[in-house]
């Protein structure tokens, strides 16, 4: 049974010349990142990687929609509200880097050329034919609902989260695993919308800040 959840959030910004050189920095450091507490059960989970907003993962991402699609690799890099995201993929898509904060999101194709999108899901359809769910992925990815909306969600028998609707996106989190940070995450994730699937496997996760215990 889904249950209905409302979080709040509060965000800080970081100049963005700054932030961009601190993901250059933690990708040119040591990628063993910090050790996680116990999140065996829901209110842990929640409360702990609710705190989390400096990590990264990479895994290998699917999108169809309708006739178009195709099979890449994701990286993914968050610092506070700032993040990047690239996903590379066969031939016409090429690599193509996303990235901005809570007011900005920038899309670089293949060739370099860098456009600001002003609504980043609807703007990434119109211009490959697909899309991914950007504006909640940073939550999703961590098994977390994202705070900003309402969220129906399903558990399994360990407290993790399985189900989760949100957005006009329905997502499936049918398999954890220990991947960097020392507790399970989310390993297989699937999201859905009337126009795109989404399947995300994830390889690795680093985590770049120490969480209290709870």
């Amino acid at each position: 049974m889904f249950a209905s959840v409302y979080f709040p959030i509060s965000t800080s910004r970081l100049g963005r010349a700054l932030v961009a050189s601190a993901m250059l920095l933690a990708g040119c450091a040591t990628q063993k990142g910090v050790e996680l507490p116990d999140i065996s059960d829901w209110d842990r989970r929640s409360t702990v990687l609710s705190q989390i907003d400096q990590f990264d993962f990479n895994g290998r991402i699917a999108v169809k929609a309708g006739d178009d699609g195709f099979n890449g690799k994701l990286r993914w890099y968050q610092q506070e509200s700032d993040f990047r995201a690239t996903v590379s993929g066969p031939l016409g898509i090429g690599t193509v880097r996303i990235e901005g904060d809570d007011r900005v999101v920038e899309v670089t194709d293949k060739d370099g050329v860098t456009t600001v999108l002003a609504d980043v899901e609807d703007d990434l359809y119109y211009r490959y034919g697909w899309t991914i769910p950007v504006e909640s992925l940073r939550y999703w990815a961590l098994g977390i609902p994202d705070p900003r909306v309402p969220a129906e969600m399903a558990f399994g028998e360990a407290g993790e989260l399985t189900e989760l609707s949100q957005r006009g996106w329905t997502v499936s989190i049918s398999r954890y695993r220990e991947a960097g940070g020392g507790q399970p995450m989310p390993r297989l994730l699937n999201a859905s919308n009337s126009e795109t699937n989404v399947r995300l496997v994830i390889d690795r996760w680093v985590f770049h800040e120490a969480v209290a215990s709870w």
